[in-house]
């Protein structure tokens, strides 16, 4: 997956921008990103302070962590028990 070119921080900006009252079309021209890119970040940020986007950050991170372990657990299960 592509990094993207903004920190949460940055984000959480643009999206207070928005809130104080600039158009969303004029902030995305602004910034140089697309309407979707915009609406997509509202859904997903809207409403959030950094220090919580931060912790989202950690938790999504954590949580890829432990499903990969659980795949590779149930990938060691099935070598060891053979199915028939």
């Amino acid at each position: 997956m592509r990094k993207s070119r903004f920190s949460e921080v940055q984000i959480i900006g643009m999206l207070e921008e928005r809130q104080a009252g600039i158009d969303a079309k004029e902030l995305s021209r602004k910034h140089c990103i697309g309407d979707g890119t915009f609406y997509k970040w509202h859904s997903k940020y809207g409403g959030m302070e950094v220090s919580e986007a931060m912790r989202l950050k950690v938790v999504v991170a954590w949580n890829a962590k432990l499903k990969k372990m659980l795949a590779e657990h149930m990938i060691d299960v099935a070598r060891v028990i053979p199915r028939k």
